[in-house]
């Protein structure tokens, strides 16, 4: 194995391993709660961790864009730059979750105006709400961490940071449930204290990179015009790119609801399977973002063709991997996720939309990658933007006539164009970068 490959698999296996087991801390608290014998408190959980899970998703920028600003600046060997991006980084996530806490309130009253839901969870949802709302300068200032150590080519400690989470949440959970008779709140405060372990963590393990102090002179330097001005522009076109993702996501499960409850039940089974496919897609993303940046800042032309197409090559084998892993797989996969015949049996009617989602999707993946490690959010934006037009026009077009099945088809459409006219303008870009004439 040559070392490019080496350098992706060092990069991509860890980051898989902590984005399959970063969903577990949800699943902790519904198992728990799944043992009290009254499905308020289930529902709760999974309105509390809704809730959570789209405040959160849209600050995602603070991951991707720390990571391919801090891998350019490795790739130049700029000590001080890498300092000072987690320095940036940090503090506008801390102000980001100082923001949230003082909005809880409105924030937890709209959100209940929007979603439907019976007074009893209602109740026991605002009181997970505003428990684990106090995590977020804790779960924001990992997104910062995350993207830090990813950027200097280790996502070994993310992993780390990610499992002895998981393992604090259980422990945390139960001491408060079992040992103090607490119920939905012993299980916001384990999942709490596990959000701040990890943060604590996450500095200790930075400090190993970060022998010398930011200097007091260069505080300044830290939030120069220009400084602030790229880290701005690229986190400004990864959130606006992630509000389409959202406009996407959202409508396609609120579109299913109004083709009744068997349907919907059978587009969030099906969806899980983009899911995986995803946890696994975003492992080489996360490498694409760490790589195409060193190189980037290096301005190493050769190791960065060959890198973007060491991860086309990934990209392409992972589509080809799942889809015979669907096709065979089959009945079985949704027999894991659910007992319900009926369900099961009317999945069989859209299986073939799942068969399409690997190749359909994953070029976008990798270019994401790609372009966060190039800081080159710009295409992603414009991208998703086309992608997602293109996704409700074909929806409106077709529904009258295909009823679900146009949901599908719309989704699949919108991740091909997706990948495709990203890969269209990545190409232009680098076209012109590796003639030397962009300096970026």
């Amino acid at each position: 194995m040559n070392k490019t490959n080496r350098e992706i698999l060092h990069i991509a296996i860890p980051a898989i391993i902590s984005n399959i087991t970063v969903p577990l801390l949800g699943l902790v608290d519904v198992t728990i709660t799944g043992h009290w014998g009254n499905v308020s408190y289930i529902g709760a959980i999974a309105v509390g961790g809704m809730l959570f899970n789209m405040i959160y998703w849209i600050f995602g920028f603070l991951r991707m864009g720390t990571g391919g600003m801090t891998s350019q600046a490795y790739g130049g060997k700029n000590e001080t730059e890498c300092r000072h991006i987690l320095f940036r980084s940090v503090t506008i996530s801390f102000a980001l979750a100082v923001t949230l806490i003082l909005l809880q309130f409105p924030i937890n009253r709209i959100a209940f105006i929007f979603i439907d839901t019976s007074e009893e969870v209602k109740l026991y949802a605002s009181e997970y709400f505003h428990i684990c709302i106090w995590g977020a300068p804790a779960v924001l200032g990992l997104y910062s961490f995350t993207g830090w150590f990813i950027g200097m080519q280790n996502s070994r400690y993310p992993m780390f940071i990610a499992i002895a989470q998981n393992i604090i949440n259980i422990a945390a959970s139960l001491f408060f449930v079992l040992g103090t008779g607490m119920k939905i709140e012993g299980v916001a405060y384990g999942t709490l204290i596990a959000q701040y372990a990890g943060l604590f963590m996450a500095l200790f393990l930075a400090g190993k990179y970060v022998k010398r102090p930011v200097q007091h002179d260069s505080v300044k330097n830290i939030f120069n015009r220009k400084s602030m001005a790229d880290f701005f522009r690229v986190n400004r076109d990864i959130f606006f790119r992630t509000l389409c993702i959202v406009a996407v996501t959202v409508f396609f499960t609120s579109s299913g609801a109004g083709y009744g409850d068997t349907t919907l039940a059978v587009n969030t089974l099906l969806m899980q399977m983009f899911t995986i496919f995803s946890y696994i897609m975003d492992g080489f993303a996360y490498a694409g973002e760490a790589i195409v940046g060193k190189y980037v800042g290096s301005r190493d032309k050769y190791n960065l063709r060959k890198a973007i197409r060491l991860l086309v090559c990934w990209g392409t084998g992972v589509a080809v991997f799942f889809t015979l892993l669907y096709s065979i797989g089959g009945k079985g996969f949704l027999e894991l996720l659910t007992n319900e015949t009926n369900v099961i049996n009317s999945s069989s009617e859209y299986y073939y939309w799942v068969l399409a989602i690997p190749f359909a999707g994953f070029m976008a993946f990798i270019l994401d990658g790609i372009c966060i490690g190039a800081t080159a959010t710009g295409i992603m934006l414009r991208s998703i933007f086309i992608a997602s037009v293109t996704f409700f026009i074909t929806f409106y077009t077709m529904n009258g006539t295909l009823g679900n099945h146009s949901l599908w088809l719309a989704f699949i459409i919108y991740l091909f164009v997706r990948g495709n006219v990203q890969a269209w303008l990545t190409y232009r870009f680098f076209k012109v970068w590796l003639s030397g004439q962009l300096t970026r």
